[in-house]
């Protein structure tokens, strides 16, 4: 570090090492004053070039996740409409089964087989209501056809198929005969006791899928809260620490601008020897 003697105005040496050290640390007490306003320790790249890297690369893992988090959510609420609507159909495959069983009674006439023929038609074309009207986001769920892929992880492969079987009364369909087409004579040709195994079995499908779905959903969220945590480890400044620090270059701040106003001054002294 130069010194000078004081004797020589044309380069103020100590002003100018006050000058520097001034700016040195206004420089500096403004970074923390940066933390302490955006609660940040890292505000650009230039603060922690390896931090800043692995806090956007930890970033990009919480935003992933926290998107599966909503499919996973989402995934949930499809399973949710469609048990709905397979439970109703249970029910009504059970009232279906009822008067079955009803109508093999040898003690009923061919009026009263008609008109549970005609309960029955009406029973399975609401099977075919709920069918074509039991849908998520506009798309029909129990027609056959529905099959999308949920993913609920952070990465690409950690997915999952959500698929539902037809629930369609149609001929070939749950019960055989199609909707409308129930007579007394074809009454006992229901497969109801099949129709119910298998509503029964989605039901009991979607039960073990939402299971599933529930624990993702809590490993989803508890990854999530420990990437912030780490995370916050690297980007987030400590108030405390900073705000010390800060009250510390203030003080330098103002003894600099002191000591820089002084050694300003200083070679007016050397005016006296012209007197």
């Amino acid at each position: 570090m130069a010194f000078s003697t004081g004797g020589r105005i044309n380069t103020n040496i100590g002003a100018n090492q006050a000058y520097t050290a001034l700016n040195s640390t206004s420089r500096e007490l403004g970074v923390h004053q940066l933390r302490l306003a955006t609660g940040k320790r890292i505000n650009s790249a230039a603060d922690d070039a390896s931090g800043y890297v692995i806090s956007k690369k930890m970033e990009g893992r919480m935003r992933a996740m926290s998107a599966a988090l909503d499919n996973v959510g989402d995934a949930q609420s499809v399973y949710g409409v469609a048990e709905g609507a397979y439970q109703t159909v249970a029910d009504i495959l059970t009232t279906i089964k009822e008067k079955q069983t009803r109508a093999a009674n040898g003690a009923m006439g061919s009026e009263e087989k008609d008109a549970i023929a005609a309960e029955i038609n009406s029973l399975m074309n609401e099977i075919n209501d709920i069918s074509n009207q039991t849908k998520f986001n506009g798309t029909a769920l129990l027609s056959g056809s529905y099959s999308k892929t949920f993913q609920v992880g952070e990465a690409s492969a950690d997915s999952l198929t959500v698929a539902f079987t037809s629930v369609s009364a149609a001929a070939g369909g749950l019960l055989s005969v199609a909707a409308g087409s129930v007579t007394s004579s074809n009454i006992s040709t229901l497969t109801v006791d099949t129709a119910l195994q298998t509503i029964n079995t989605e039901i009991g499908k979607i039960g073990a899928n939402v299971n599933r779905l529930q624990t993702k959903e809590a490993n989803l969220t508890t990854a999530i809260t420990n990437t912030e945590a780490a995370k916050s480890r690297i980007l987030d400044a400590d108030v405390a620490k900073e705000q010390i620090h800060a009250s510390k270059l203030s003080i330098l701040q103002q003894t600099s601008t002191a000591q820089l106003a002084q050694a300003n001054s200083s070679p007016q002294a050397f005016l006296s020897l012209f007197r």
